[in-house]
């Protein structure tokens, strides 16, 4: 039996959410159990799954009986590197790291970790570490991790409301006439038969708005800015693909013919990249403007084009 006092980051949070981050790696359905059984007590009075904590409450918590888990996977101390010299932001609140393509923000459906469990053990000491928000694993660029319970809340919050911008890098196929300013077809997430999980334009979707800015042109491909107002999964590259310029390297939404052009041209990764954000810190509400540079492939890839297109003039 060990007794918790709840400090003020935890204030306000359900007893059920505040136990699992508690007692790691149990089901939530003991976590009900002892609850309903009133082997959890607050301030020692009994409590309701969806009871509040307020700070300076005194949390009981009964010992539980863990089921025995595999061996995990610790990322080694060179992708901990990696990770820890991709981190652009940080303060105690909060940290923006510049993801790498490649590398999924976090383990499961076959992989051992993502970056957040690369972060974790990277950091031991750090009592608190998740993300804000998803990038595709393909895709590069800025990633939020909150370090307090009380950050994650409030980024959360401001993506709901629209008031944390997102500007992606695209480079997509053919010539992006200038005139398409946004796309806001409705998108429907469905599974093939083989169990992979895609987006499609549908009337049934929920609706999604991107706003697209032509950067540059080369020939054969346009560099865009797409800034996605909602956040739907795959977003931009289902609404670059709708308008009929697919992102370059994208397995997914591309056609094949135009998917082998990019490789034999010597293109390595899909082409998007999390350039931008803008948001403001918690709790100061002070203003950031961050920007990531693009990766070796990314850089290299766009300077081949502008070296062609010169070489063109």
């Amino acid at each position: 039996m060990r007794k918790v006092v709840v400090d003020e980051d935890n204030h306000g949070q359900r007893v059920d959410n505040y136990l699992m981050a508690q007692i790691r790696d149990v089901p939530r359905s003991i976590i009900y159990r002892i609850i309903r059984k009133g082997e959890v007590r607050v301030n020692k009075g009994r409590v309701k799954p969806d009871t509040r904590l307020n700070t300076g409450d005194e949390v009981r918590i009964p010992p539980v009986t863990r089921k025995e888990k595999p061996a995990q996977v610790v990322p080694g101390s060179r992708v901990q590197g990696v990770m820890q010299s991709a981190v652009v932001f940080e303060n105690d609140q909060m940290l923006v790291v510049n993801k790498p393509s490649g590398i999924a923000v976090h383990g499961g459906s076959g992989l051992d970790f993502g970056l957040i469990e690369v972060l974790r053990a990277a950091r031991p000491e750090a009592r608190f570490l998740e993300l804000v928000h998803r990038l595709d694993r393909d895709t590069s660029g800025l990633v939020m991790v909150a370090k307090k319970r009380s950050a994650l809340r409030y980024l959360q919050d401001e993506l709901r409301h629209k008031r944390i911008r997102k500007h992606y890098h695209a480079l997509v196929a053919g010539d992006w006439p200038g005139s398409v300013k946004k796309v806001s077809e409705p998108l429907l997430r469905f599974e093939l038969g083989s169990g992979e999980r895609r987006v499609r334009v549908d009337d049934a979707g929920k609706d999604s708005l991107t706003r697209f800015r032509v950067l540059e042109s080369f020939s054969g491909y346009t560099l865009v800015e797409a800034s996605p107002v909602t956040g739907r999964t795959h977003q931009i590259r289902v609404h670059s693909a709708w308008a009929g310029h697919p992102i370059a390297g994208d397995d997914k939404y591309m056609d094949d013919v135009s998917l082998r052009a990019f490789r034999s041209a010597g293109g390595q990764r899909l082409m998007l990249h999390a350039r931008a954000l803008d948001f403001t810190l918690p709790p100061s509400g002070e203003s950031v403007h961050l920007e990531a540079p693009y990766d070796e492939a990314f850089g290299e890839l766009m300077a081949k084009l502008a070296a062609r297109r010169k070489a063109s003039e």
